[in-house]
This record gives C-alpha cells, structure tokens and sequence, in this order.
C-alpha cells in the first residue's frame, strides 16, 4: 500500500513538481504532441450526452493538445495546470480559457462541468491529499458529471527523479473514488492490445454521485 506522506512536506512536492514542468514545458510538448489517446478521449466522451456541446475541464491540460481535440468537436474546454508555461502553450494553441491552478490549491466553481478529463494528472496528488482533490472534482461536476482518470499504475508512492507520484492498481483507485462519491462505469488497460505486463496505464471512468 501507498505510503502516508504526512511527514512531507506538501508545498514542497507540488512546487519541485510543477518546477520540473516547468523548466522541461517545451521538451515536453515536442514529446507528448503526438501521443495517442483518441482511446482516452472517446471512453470520456461516450460516457457523456451526446449531440450537445459540452463544458469540459481538462485537468493538467499540459500544453494543449487535446483542449485542441475536444474544441474542434464542437465542446466548450477550459485547461487547467499548476504550470505557468504549459498554461500559456495550452491557450496559445487553443485559443481556450487555461486557469494556473495547482491541484491542492484548487478554486473550482460548483457544478460548472459536464465532464472532467484527467489524463496523466491525479498521480501527482499525493495519497493523503487525493480524496479531498477528489471531493472538489466531484463539487465542480455537473449532475451526473464524468471524471475520466487515466494514471501509470503500480504500489507505490515518492519520488520519481523530480517528479513526486502515486501509483495505485484499480482496486486501490476504486476505494479512492467511491469514497469520493463516484460510481465507475468502466476500467481498461493501455496501450491497447497489449499483455498486461506491458500496459502501463490505468484508465477509468466514473459517474459523479451526487445523492
């Protein structure tokens, strides 16, 4: 089981984090520019009412790439990252509305999203933070809102080089977010095809409850 990181200090996790990104934004951009995840983006959107333009967050939009995607298919996208720079590529390239906000000093508007894309982003949330993050995602949702979360899976938690991340397997993610008031609908494996030992990636989409 992921380790308590109380004795950490939270500010400092979030800030060598975010400073990794930023210090690597352009790096970063040429290496995930073409990554596909049209896989990610359909499961998300097939969960959600179709035939409508929906308000989407993307949390930890990065630099843009599919706040691209979700605005050519005729949604209304807003980004969000706790990186100054990736926010001003994300909104270069987009044209979108992108809120510098970090994930544990979050100010969402209530029921303000049909869906929320988490792609590649909760990991960094470290575990004793991670239901109350949940919490406000599950607040900024829309009545039967989506939060659609895709993370490298694993049983552990700490540092990655620069990067602080939690990795947990699906059952430790589903305890995570049915506390958090959300009922999963679907779990899959990436990359596609794959035998499990080479599917790093864990994706999952849930319903928010908001009974």
């Amino acid at each position: 089981m992921p380790r308590n990181c109380s004795d950490l200090n939270l500010e400092e996790i979030e800030s060598f984090t975010i400073n990794h990104y930023e210090e690597n934004a352009e790096s970063f951009r040429a290496g995930t520019k073409d990554h596909d995840v049209s896989q990610n983006i359909e499961a998300f959107l097939d969960a959600l009412p179709q035939e409508k333009s929906l308000d989407i967050l993307d949390f930890g939009c990065g630099p843009g790439r599919d706040l691209v995607v979700f605005k050519s298919l005729g949604h209304n996208p807003t980004g969000l990252d706790g990186c100054k720079e990736f926010c001003k590529m994300a909104q270069e390239q987009s044209d979108c509305l992108t809120l510098n906000q970090q994930f544990l000093t979050l100010e969402l508007e209530g029921k303000s999203y049909d869906g929320i894309f988490a792609n590649a982003s909760l990991f960094h949330v470290p575990s004793q933070e991670l239901s109350r993050v949940l919490g406000q995602l599950h607040s900024a949702l829309k009545d039967d809102g989506i939060l659609f979360t895709s993370n490298p899976r694993g049983n552990a938690e700490g540092w990655q080089g620069k990067r602080y991340g939690h990795y947990m397997e699906f059952e430790s993610s589903k305890i995570f977010l049915e506390r958090s008031g959300f009922n999963i609908i679907e779990h899959y494996y990436r990359p596609k095809g794959k035998p499990r030992e080479e599917q790093p990636w864990l994706a999952i989409v849930s319903r928010c409850n908001k009974s």
